[in-house]
Parts: structure tokens; sequence; C-alpha cells
């Protein structure tokens, strides 16, 4: 008897990248309607997100019972987004984080007082927490689990005092965590600050303290270490799984001429691609080479492995979003663009590095397109990814 049909949806991390999620999923609900497929029956049995994807997937897992409304929702969000709910774009916020914090790496040595209560992090991102309150409905997300209108929820953390990645897990059954090299599970009821220290770009936003087996630890970005991002879906029990990125995964970038040293934001931007790309990149290869080989294998032979084959379809962008960034800069506050420029975030060059940080309308409204218009190219292989004419 076959195994009953489960399908994840996986969001992986990006900061304002994560635009392009939303409009993926929009895109995805408009044409299972066109199909006859129900408003409000939510496809996705397991949810899964690190990062600015942990927010999509707890606030889109929070109104599972109604599809419909949960992807209105999140687009709502998103296309009227701007910096100030994120982090303090204001003069006096910048001074006391960001300044601070690059004063202190140019000449920190000087400034005595600063050493007891150095600057935590580049941006102070406080406004996010009341983002989070308003977006998610966390009461609602534990009766959707108790309703099975979603089985499990799963979001990521890297955590800086024990040097592991962690994957916090709620679910409606009892599911035993699992364990790695340098990776863990935790189950848990997901919290907001569960999403602050998912999303805690490093350097960029604070460090937020959790507890982890009775023990309290400071995490940061979920998408840190994270060498196997699409791995908590499956422990969770899908046999499907719905990609969905924020950034260029396998897309070989072109350059023109050789532009000279990089910039600081250059070199900023190429580290958070490693950090959000490369674990993505590697696990959807690492995916589609284990279903290769399990094809080619007997009935009698795959027996014998505890690997089984899992269905996937992967959507990421199919345009450079930090060349989409590099036109939009001019729309973040006038005190983030000083701070920014004095690190060559502003430049074209640099812009990779804004690219995550622009929670501004006129670029989340870009990527939001950019997301409905992938899906569109590529109507058929969703339709077939999904089978609504089965369901």
């Amino acid at each position: 008897m076959s195994e009953p049909q489960k399908t994840a949806l996986f969001l992986a991390g990006g900061g304002a990248r994560a635009a392009y999620q939303v409009g993926v999923l929009q895109a995805i609900f408009s044409l299972l309607s066109e199909t006859g497929w129900p408003a409000e029956r939510n496809p996705f049995a397991i949810v899964c997100g690190t990062s600015a994807g942990a927010i999509n997937a707890t606030a889109f897992a929070s109104r599972a019972d109604n599809f419909e409304e949960s992807v209105t929702h999140l687009v709502n969000v998103w296309r009227n987004l701007n910096v100030e709910q994120v982090y303090r774009a204001d003069s006096i916020g910048v001074i006391r984080s960001g300044a601070r914090w690059l004063s202190l790496l140019s000449f920190g040595w000087l400034l005595r007082k600063w050493h007891s209560q150095p600057p935590n992090s580049l941006l102070d991102n406080s406004p996010l927490a009341d983002l989070l309150n308003k977006m998610i409905d966390l009461p609602r997300l534990d009766a959707a689990l108790e309703q099975g209108a979603i089985d499990a929820l799963a979001v990521s953390a890297s955590s800086y005092t024990a040097g592991r990645h962690v994957i916090f897990y709620q679910s409606a059954a009892e599911i035993s965590p699992w364990q790695r090299a340098q990776r863990m599970s935790v189950q848990q009821q997901i919290t907001i600050d569960h999403l602050l220290a998912s999303s805690a770009i490093p350097l960029i936003f604070p460090a937020v303290p959790l507890y982890c087996n009775d023990r309290c630890e400071y995490f940061g970005d979920g998408s840190m270490r994270d060498v196997a991002p699409i791995s908590p879906a499956i422990h969770l029990g899908a046999n499907k799984v719905l990609v969905i990125g924020a950034g260029n995964v396998g897309v070989k970038r072109e350059f023109s001429q050789f532009s000279g040293y990089p910039s600081l934001a250059q070199i900023a931007g190429h580290a958070m691609s490693s950090i959000f790309l490369d674990g993505l990149s590697s696990d959807i290869e690492r995916l589609t080479r284990i279903n290769g080989t399990l094809a080619l294998l007997t009935p009698e032979q795959r027996a014998l492995t505890p690997l089984h084959p899992v269905e996937m379809l992967a959507i990421t962008p199919s345009q450079p979003l930090d060349l989409i960034a590099s036109r939009h800069v001019g729309s973040l506050p006038l005190p983030i663009r000083t701070l920014l420029s004095a690190i060559g975030a502003t430049e074209q060059r640099g812009s990779a590095l804004a690219s995550y940080l622009l929670f501004e309308a006129s670029y989340t409204r870009s990527l939001i397109e950019l997301g409905q218009i992938d899906v569109l190219k590529r109507k058929n292989e969703v339709l077939q990814f999904f089978k609504p004419s089965e369901h």
C-alpha cells in the first residue's frame, strides 16, 4: 500500500528578497483556483522556513485553515511594507546602532566608553516585533494544527552559543526529534522570538536569546550553517516538497569589466549569498541526485535502503535580485542611504547587500510581480506537481 501524499512548503531566507515568495504563492493560488481548487483548502501539510522565509512560513501556517486568506494576507503585508516597520531608519536610531557600529570598527580602540557596552548590530530591528505580532496569529496556528489544517511547522535558527543549527518545530502529532552532525531539532511551540532569532541576519540584526533544552542560548539567522535546509520537511513526513528560494540558485552571473577592489558592501553581499543561497543550491542538487539514484534501483533494492524518493519543485528568481535592488535604493530613507553609502551598498556593484535590506514597497512589489511571472512561465510544471484534478 502506497504512503499518503504529504506536500511540504519550504521557504528560504533572504531578508527583503522574501517578497518574491509571496508572489509565487499568489500565482500558485490563482492557477489552482482556475482548476476548481477550493479557495480555503491549503495544499501544504507541512510548512518550513528559515530567516525571512520562517516569517512567511509562520504567517502562512497561522492561516492554514484558509488558503486564499493566508496568501492574500501575506501579499498585503509585503506590498505595503516600509523599512520603518522592520528596523529603525530615523537619524537617531541609525546613529545609535549603525553609525556607532561603523565607528567602533574604524577607531573603536580610541573609544573606551564603548568597550563595556558595544553596539550589538548594524541596525536596530526593534520595530520588527510589532510587525510580527500584527502579521502572525499564533492562537490560530495552534487551532490549525489541532483541526488538521496543517500537520507541522518548522523554523530554523543558528546558535552562536553552542555553534550548531537548530530546527524548532511544532506539530499536531508527536514526532520524535532528530539529530545530525552540528544539527539538532527541538519540539517547541513557535513564538515571535523564534522568528526574530531565525531572521537575525548576522551583524545586521542583533542575536536573540531562546531556551533550547532548558538552556538559554543566543541565536542568529537560520540560514547560517544550514547545510540541508530542505531536510526538516522530509523528517516531518513530506514526500513532496515545493521549494521557493529568494535568490538566483544555480544561475551563473555575468560581468562586463574589471571594477577594481571590492567594496565592503560587495564583500558583505557575497557573504550573504553564501549564507542564503549556497546551502539551498547544494541541497537541491543532493535531493535531485538521490531521486535519480533511487530511480535506477529495483523495488527490492529500494526496500533495503532507508532513503525514499521525494518529488520536488524548486522555484527561484529568474532575474538577479541585486540588479532590481539597484533601481530602488533611492526609495530608502536618507539616514539609511547615508549609512549604506559609507560602505558602498548604494553602488550597483554593492547592491547585493542592499537587496536584503530594502524593505520598501517599490522593491517588494517588483519582486512579487517577478514571482508571479516566474510561476506563469512554468504553469504546466506547477499544475503537474499539484495534480489538482486528482484532489
